[in-house]
């Protein structure tokens, strides 16, 4: 038996919705598990924001393919015509039989842009700096650095649990669904509007870092731009996007399509298990954001070193901590 094989019989369940689910979930773990090892040993924390980008990207499209791969490998042991790899070109104009739905690969692309950015930005930042000072504490301890990899499957699965969710209902089924929604318009409104925000406020922040290392201004903190408007206006967008993401994927969810896609039996209960399905996403991204490891440390720092300056106190006063004054 191969390793395919063994992988497909171990996460076979009567339920399509979880035949692909649960996989895509598990390879998270898998993934941060691997990369681990060798970051403990080395104690280096050097593609600790890579490996999570390529976690993003490669349980999203395990997502995507996973249906085709177990039919293509059913048809293999009947003997028959192996069914055609899903085209994500036909899925977008609407093409029969393109085995996806354009909601699938439009949150698909989504998630894949939004994980390159960030695991791009990261690496080129570490490799840059050498050490990332969130690690000073960990990366000599192996149970506590492990845990951090594994914290980190645990961020992939519920900021991806909307779009898992999507890409686990069956193609077929989605074809039944609405051609577009309101919720489809919102979610692409919200999710564009927050990764332009998210992009500018970190180019006018690297600007700000490169004219300040020329020695174009003294300026000790940020105040032009998107950064008069909020102060940390990154954060915001990047609640926004995620929020642009759930809407989209839980009005499909939500509707009758995707409540039997799940194999709910309909009603209320159905409704707020779906619905708490894609709510999870920027849910616990905003937490992670204002409560953990976003606002507060950020906040912390710059109390710390401006927190006696009157200029300092009149932009913290004037501007919002998260959500943007007009």
């Amino acid at each position: 038996m191969t390793v395919l094989s063994t992988l497909l019989h171990a996460t076979a369940f009567r339920s399509p919705f979880l035949n692909t689910l649960l996989p895509s979930i598990g390879l998270a773990y898998g993934i941060q598990g691997l990369v681990a090892i060798p970051s403990i040993l080395a104690q280096s924390e050097k593609f600790y924001d890579l490996s999570g980008s390529l976690t993003y990207l490669s349980c999203t499209a395990l997502s995507l393919y996973l249906p085709t791969i177990r039919a293509r490998y059913a048809a293999q042991l009947a003997g028959t015509i192996k069914p055609a790899w899903p085209s994500l070109i036909g899925a977008l104009t609407g093409k029969a039989g393109s085995g996806l739905n354009w909601r699938q690969v439009v949150l698909s692309a989504a998630v894949s842009v939004w994980a390159t950015r960030l695991g791009t930005y990261l690496f080129q930042r570490i490799s840059a700096d050498g050490t990332d000072s969130r690690f000073d504490k960990i990366r000599g301890n192996p149970p506590v650095f492990l845990g951090a990899f594994f914290a980190q499957a645990t961020w992939v699965t519920l900021c991806l649990l909307p779009v898992l969710a999507l890409n686990s209902l069956p193609s077929t089924l989605l074809s039944t669904a609405s051609p577009i929604l309101l919720t489809d318009i919102l979610g692409l409104l919200l999710y564009t509007g927050g990764l332009s925000f998210e992009i500018i406020a970190d180019r006018q922040k690297s600007k700000w870092v490169e004219e300040k290392k020329a020695k174009k201004h003294s300026e000790e903190f940020l105040t032009r731009g998107l950064w008069s408007k909020s102060r940390h206006p990154n954060y915001f967008g990047e609640s926004t996007l995620w929020t642009g993401i759930a809407v989209l994927a839980g009005g499909v969810l939500c509707s009758n399509v995707g409540q039997v896609g799940m194999g709910f039996a309909g009603g209320i209960g159905g409704v707020i298990a779906a619905a708490a399905m894609a709510g999870v996403s920027p849910a616990f991204v905003t937490f992670l954001l204002l409560k953990v490891s976003g606002v507060p440390l950020s906040e912390t720092k710059y109390d710390k070193k401006y927190g006696d300056r009157k200029d300092y106190q009149e932009w913290k006063k004037n501007t919002p901590m998260f959500i943007p004054k007009i």
